[in-house]
């Protein structure tokens, strides 16, 4: 017997959901800490903060993984190294909403490279659409970014693709997150020295101590082991497309808590983006439902069939 609730989870899509909500909500905290620290050190801070929240957390038994498993984390945390700081590198100098967007054709590529189903490349297309829409809506209103920044985003889009891969591989390798708190580590030593000189800036000033804690819990600890627990719960197109719910919360949030602009472009960007969200997360779990149909009438009995 075949269970009918099998395919797309909706508690895979709601932690989905809540991953890219807290993801702005940290970055646009960082920007407090950007003029003490700058985005390298700020994310060494969020990176050694989030691993031993993690550690206390988790409890990893690293002694017991094998090499494989071991090799698996550290490009994990490598990825990770990548998506977190140039990802901040490029909000510090971009606005919130085109750092993510440019940031997010990594996952959509890997959404286009994993999808077996020609249906996906409407609501691929429909999503990317609404990207590019954000993008220019948010160039053509504010001129505060430079090229340096739009490198940076794309090198934590080339990152993220990456970490959405080598996420689900951990995951599967090892129960529950064990593996995300050593990855973390690993992570915010490959960023150690880029960002030395910052987070001794921020050692020395205790009145930020807090909001650096915020911007661990909200830009590490609560989406990647959300994201980890949904890769366990959605094909990973699925959860690549449904990743492009953050550029619309980065436009939310960039324009309530940081003043940054939202026009009609950006409300038709949202528009296509979460329609895209909607029609991909209905058709996949059409599709497990067809399956799951398909594979009960192979093996009904001839009872069955005659009830």
């Amino acid at each position: 017997m075949v269970d009918r609730t099998a395919g797309i989870s909706m508690t895979g899509v709601l932690l989905v959901v809540a991953a890219t909500i807290s993801l702005p909500l940290g970055a646009s905290v960082a920007t407090q800490l950007f003029p003490i620290g700058g985005a390298w050190g700020v994310s060494v801070v969020r990176l050694l903060l989030a691993s031993v929240l993690l550690l206390l957390i988790a409890r990893p038994t690293p002694w017991r993984w094998s090499l494989s498993a071991w090799r698996e984390v550290v490009l994990f945390g490598i990825s990770l190294a990548g998506l977190n700081a140039f990802f901040f590198a490029a909000v510090e100098r971009i606005p919130l909403g085109v750092a993510v967007a440019i940031e997010f054709v990594g996952p959509l590529a890997l959404a286009v490279i994993l999808s077996t189903n020609r249906r996906d490349l409407i609501w691929i297309t429909m999503a990317g659409i609404g990207l590019v829409v954000l993008g220019v809506e948010s160039l053509a209103g504010d001129a505060s970014f430079d090229v340096l920044g739009l490198v940076y985003a794309a090198l934590a889009g080339v990152s993220w693709a990456f970490y959405i891969l080598l996420s689900a591989r951990v995951g599967k390798r090892l129960p529950g997150i064990e593996g995300l708190p050593m990855a973390t580590l690993v992570a915010a030593l490959v960023v150690l020295p880029f960002g030395f000189t910052g987070l001794i800036d921020i050692l020395n000033v205790p009145e930020a101590y807090w909001l650096a804690l915020g911007v661990a819990l909200l830009s590490t600890v609560i989406p990647v082991s959300f994201e980890m627990a949904a890769l366990r719960r959605l094909p990973r197109n699925a959860f690549s497309i449904l990743l492009s719910l953050e550029p619309v919360f980065a436009a939310l949030i960039g324009w309530v808590l940081l003043d940054q602009t939202f026009g009609l472009l950006r409300s038709l960007a949202i528009i296509l983006i979460v329609g895209a969200t909607i029609g991909m997360t209905v058709a996949a779990a059409r599709m497990s439902r067809e399956v799951v149909d398909q594979h009960e009438a192979r093996t009904a009995t001839p009872d069955d069939t005659t009830a």
